[in-house]
């Protein structure tokens, strides 16, 4: 497999080829061919990850509060966004998996791809210290991080809803998402919130939760509850 486009993709060219091919094995190929898996990478990925996120927030969001911070980076260093990175960069043509992988489809799992973008983080580190791994996680998660801070203030607005239709009795309140548009890595959803089958609200996000926390805040404000 010639990886030179996967490290054109990614940005950085590796003084190592070895510890990259490492990053993109799979446990399933590993086990077939007698080889090491990424799982190591992918546990000093993950860390590193959390290190260069809080690194940036502290950095940058200085608005924040530390509890604020905490679900930023939370929000950021997931399974969801670490795939819409892999699908971005097309990580699923360069990954080694075993045949019964291939056979369901393993490249598009999203937690085969997540769990190697954070194993190439790792490889980056190891191969050329902290410099190209932090660049390359500013680069592909800077917009996540500032959607996931513009959107951290609605942590609430579900609980508020949900107090404030409550307070008369039981009442049964339903999210619905009722449109995605746009590429899987950089998708744009439509949710509306109903009060026992009526619709109150919809609201729009990048991803179903902040969809969905608009459409809480709408029907707050719309009803003026």
């Amino acid at each position: 497999m010639d990886l030179k486009q996967f490290e054109e993709n990614i940005g950085y060219s590796f003084n190592n080829i070895e510890i990259l091919k490492n990053a993109l094995t799979h446990t399933s190929y590993a086990n077939e061919q007698n080889v090491k898996s990424n799982e190591k990478l992918e546990f000093l990925g993950d860390a590193i990850l959390e290190f260069i996120t809080s690194e940036y927030l502290y950095n940058n969001y200085s608005n924040l509060k530390e509890g604020e911070m905490t679900k930023v980076r939370a929000s950021v260093v997931c399974e969801e966004s670490l795939y819409k990175v892999a699908m971005k960069l097309n990580f699923s043509d360069f990954l080694y998996l075993g045949k019964s992988e291939i056979v369901s489809n393993g490249k598009a799992r999203p937690a085969i791809l997540a769990d190697s973008v954070e194993a190439v983080i790792a490889a980056m580190y190891l191969d050329g210290g902290i410099a190209p791994a932090k660049n390359f996680v500013i680069n592909n998660l800077k917009d996540a991080i500032w959607e996931a801070s513009k959107n951290v203030g609605m942590k609430d607005y579900k609980t508020v809803l949900q107090e404030k239709l409550q307070v008369h009795g039981d009442v049964h309140i339903e999210y619905e998402i009722i449109q995605e548009s746009g590429p899987d890595h950089n998708k744009s959803f439509t949710a509306q919130v109903k009060l026992n089958g009526k619709v109150l609200a919809t609201g729009e996000g990048k991803s179903k939760k902040s969809a969905e926390m608009q459409a809480a805040r709408n029907a707050i404000l719309n009803n003026e509850l």
